[in-house]
């Protein structure tokens, strides 16, 4: 059984939840969409540069909405609901890093703006070598693959599953679920405006999509709460710290589970309920604090201030103020996930086990207090028993918005990486239109390889922890030889190149270690062998050991060979910036700018002192 199997289950007992006027908002929805599309595909020329990054020409609140948009996806919305019905508030380490959207403004912006580059491989060719962009392309599109593309995919159908149960296709050779009906037309619509707009089309759709958005989730976790509390929101949350308990309103969880020992043998003891416990410190505890401090921040910075899919939207700005400015705009509307996304998952939790919506009894298991399965479609299942008809619809198009977004973003990140960093390379004569068409149809083969790892997915103990543990073993590499290379001037290509490569390989092994265990829950290995310490060790610990790997091995390796060529990497590093490079970057910001990420930096303050238990 798969972790989909229960969400299934459930939505399998109810029958249609979208009424006429829901699908009267959801065309409306479609119909906005459509004309904001074909505006945007009008304004296109057959260019790379207006293809991939809008000509440069992005404006502020297009920049920070569409990287929201792109960021806030299917694995956020049904993920994270799913996470806090599970684990609570733990998740939201990943939420509050807003913070790392201020790295990237006033970090990395100066650095990217100045050197006129599609790709942040093309950045790390300026800043090492071209080796080092080959690796870094190839890696990056796999990744995409395997985590944001297929999760996106397996999300969406989630979300049909559990809303359109009875939905069916029937090819004669195979017959469609709701399932991978919902799926499949997440793909071909999202695929459609994508691949004729390009990236001019994602941004601007996207400052679209986060309105609906927004205000979808808002309605929801208004009604929850309202619901919760007998008709008043106060008494809602009161409620929901009550039946929640204040472990799930911890963002710092414990190294060591309660009635487990700190040892770094294996350990066998009986837990209250009399169930065997194989648990030590270091293996597959739920987010322990020492894993979030470390680990998550790691992730954070990779993903915000490297990674193509989030950058690229930087990168069409005209200039590093609009850059920086719309950078600035997305950390605060990255403050909202953790209310909007998190806490719903928590009222779902709550409502389960107080039993005031008896269709969301399978998602409590009274016999242990904890959530089931069924926890990871808890967003669409609130869509399900809570919205009034009418509101559904609005509800529903903001979590399309959200699948459609996300996976927009990273078809569009796709084809810039494979086009722009090696088939540009090997047909160097290639014309516009050329390079444009090679794009689309690099998307096209990329979702149909993502289509075929979905089942990987479907074995993973939960959507969001799933996203996380690919993204710890791949991750670390990436942000050691950006930070490591923007700081210090003296590393040098070799080094960068043996820190990814090896990085990499330890991050992969990981990856072929835990597929087995994922893919079957019958298969294990043998207690106590290498391969049993390797899979049961928190990805957050390993992840942790990949960036010191990769750290020291660039480090060894860069001063065991000769120095760079400083002049040829003028501007890349702190330590070779000029005069005119620094005054440039102090007359691109205001007080506004500062003011704006003081805010931003108060309320993850505020939120960090707040959920503690």
């Amino acid at each position: 059984m798969n972790a989909l199997t229960p969400v299934l289950a459930v939505a399998s007992s109810a029958t249609t939840t979208l009424s006429t006027l829901d699908w009267l908002a959801l065309a409306a929805y479609f119909g906005i969409l459509l004309m904001v599309a074909w505006w945007v595909v009008r304004k296109n020329k057959d260019t790379a540069a207006d293809y991939f990054l809008a000509g440069r020409n992005l404006g502020w609140w297009v920049i920070g909405a569409s990287i929201f948009a792109s960021n806030i996806g299917s694995e956020h919305i049904v993920g994270l609901a799913g996470s806090g019905a599970k684990d609570g508030v733990a998740m939201a380490h990943y939420e509050l890093h807003a913070w790392c959207l201020l790295v990237l403004a006033w970090v990395f912006v100066p650095f990217y703006a100045r050197s006129l580059v599609f790709t942040m491989p093309e950045f790390l060719e300026k800043r090492f070598c071209t080796k080092s962009r080959y690796v870094l392309s190839i890696v990056s599109i796999i990744t995409f693959i395997v985590s944001k593309i297929a999760v996106g995919i397996f999300a969406g159908g989630v979300v049909f599953a559990t809303l359109l149960p009875e939905m069916h296709l029937n090819l004669g050779f195979w017959n469609l679920d709701s399932f991978w009906v919902g799926s499949i037309l997440v793909i071909v619509l999202t695929g459609l405006y994508t691949g004729i707009g390009g990236m001019r089309a994602v941004a601007y759709t996207d400052a679209v999509q986060v309105i609906v958005l927004i205000s979808g989730s808002a309605l929801l976790t208004f009604y929850g709460l309202n619901t919760l509390g007998g008709g008043s929101l106060v008494a809602g949350w009161g409620h929901l710290r009550e039946y929640c308990g204040s472990e799930m309103f911890n963002l710092w969880k414990p190294l060591v589970p309660a009635g487990q020992v700190a040892t770094w043998a294996p350990v066998k003891e009986l837990n209250a309920a009399g169930h065997v416990v194989k648990q030590a410190w270091y293996f597959n505890t739920n987010f322990p604090w020492l894993g979030m401090a470390i680990c998550a921040p790691v992730i954070g910075l990779w993903y915000w201030c490297t990674d193509q899919y989030i950058v690229q939207r930087a990168l069409g700005a005209p200039n590093q103020k609009v850059a920086r400015e719309g950078s600035i705009f997305a950390a605060f509307l990255k403050l909202f996930p953790v209310y909007l996304f998190i806490i719903p998952g928590l009222i779902c939790f709550a409502l389960a086990k107080s039993g005031k919506v008896p269709g969301l009894a399978e998602v409590y298991d009274p016999a242990t207090g904890q959530a089931t399965a069924a926890s990871q479609g808890a967003f669409p299942l609130m869509v399900q028993y809570l919205l009034p008809v009418g509101l559904r619809g609005i509800v529903v198009a903001g979590l399309l918005s959200a699948l459609m977004g996300s996976l927009a973003g990273v078809f569009n990140a796709c084809s810039t990486l494979f086009t722009v960093d090696i088939y540009e390379k090997l047909r160097p004569t290639a014309s516009q239109p050329e390079i444009v068409k090679m794009g689309r149809i690099a998307t096209t083969i990329m979702v149909i390889i993502a289509l075929l790892w979905i089942p990987v997915v479907q074995g993973a103990s939960g959507l969001y922890n799933y996203l996380q543990s690919i993204q710890g073993y791949m991750a670390p590499p990436i942000f050691v030889v950006f930070f490591f290379g923007v700081f210090w001037k003296r590393l040098n290509a070799q080094g960068c190149l043996w820190a990814m490569i090896i990085g990499f390989v330890v991050g992969l092994f990981r990856m072929l270690v835990d597929t087995p265990v994922t893919l079957s829950s019958k298969f294990s290995y043998p207690e106590g062998s290498f391969l049993w310490i390797v899979n049961n060790i928190n990805f957050q610990y390993f992840s942790i050991l990949i960036t010191l790997i990769s750290a020291i091995v660039m480090i060894v390796v860069s001063y065991a060979t000769s120095e760079p060529d400083y002049s040829k990497i003028q501007g890349l590093t702190f330590g070779t910036q000029t005069d005119a490079h620094k005054a440039d970057t102090s007359a691109s910001w205001n007080w506004k700018d500062v003011a704006g990420s003081v805010l931003v930096m108060i309320c993850i303050c505020f939120a960090y002192i707040y959920f503690r238990g």
